[in-house]
């Protein structure tokens, strides 16, 4: 029903109404999205201006790592909408990594819930420490180098300082390909392999490296030099 507004649409049509009777899960993507803009411009309803966020920017991923500057120029959107998307965005990344912060990041899955939301949504490569206790348990995430759209180096010696500033146990590198293509490149090889000797000089456990991606059907939304027997 285009050309309608939010209040000459069926009851059952109107997001509100389908979340107050339906529970979120009836709600399209669009729909939620709808929610937070509150209210569309002439000619155009929230719904489908939601819609028109989704096809310009191609899926809620795209969408949650625009700039709120760039947002804020769209049409019916302007800085407060952009402001509201930007903070449920946010939300949504801090309740994802909430709910590990408590189980041990011995395992890529779990690194992945930690920060893949989050690491998704960035447009450049972000190399991190995860650093652990002796029971694998969180104690801090380091940034330890931001790169370009494709590449981000890290000298060994930054990656290794906040492990020593945190007497940490053991370590999991994690870095981005804002492609959506977590496949390893032969800069990321080199790089796992000369920490992965620093490491055993060290005496520092280096569990893992992984390449956060965007999931496919039929893959992962991660690499793991571990599960791919490339790190022991």
């Amino acid at each position: 029903m285009r050309g309608l507004t939010i209040r000459e649409l069926p009851d059952q049509q109107k997001p509100r109404e389908k979340l107050l009777q339906r529970g979120v899960d009836s709600l399209t993507d669009a729909e939620i999205l709808a929610i937070l803009l509150r209210t569309g411009v002439h000619g155009c309803n929230v719904v489908e201006l939601a819609e028109k966020l989704l096809r310009k920017y191609g899926s809620l991923a795209h969408l949650s790592r625009c700039p709120i500057a760039e947002l804020s120029t769209v049409k019916g959107v302007g800085a407060v909408k952009a402001l509201h998307l930007a903070a449920a965005f946010g939300l949504g990344t801090r309740l994802a990594a909430e709910q590990v912060v408590s189980e041990p990041l011995n395992h890529p899955e779990a690194v992945y819930q930690l920060l893949g939301t989050e690491m998704r949504r960035l447009d450049r490569e972000s190399l991190r420490v995860v650093l652990l206790d002796t029971r694998f348990r969180l104690i801090a995430v380091s940034e330890v180098s931001k790169g370009t759209l494709n590449e981000s180096l890290a000298h060994p010696r930054e990656i290794f300082k906040p492990a020593i500033s945190h007497s940490a146990y053991a370590f999991i590198l994690v870095h981005n390909h804002p492609s959506g293509d977590p496949a390893p490149s032969d800069v990321d090889l080199r790089l796992t392999r000369r920490v992965a000797e620093c490491a055993r000089m060290l005496q520092i456990q280096f569990l893992d490296h992984l390449v956060v991606g965007s999931p496919q059907p039929d893959r992962p939304g991660y690499f793991s030099f571990k599960e791919a027997g490339i790190l022991a």
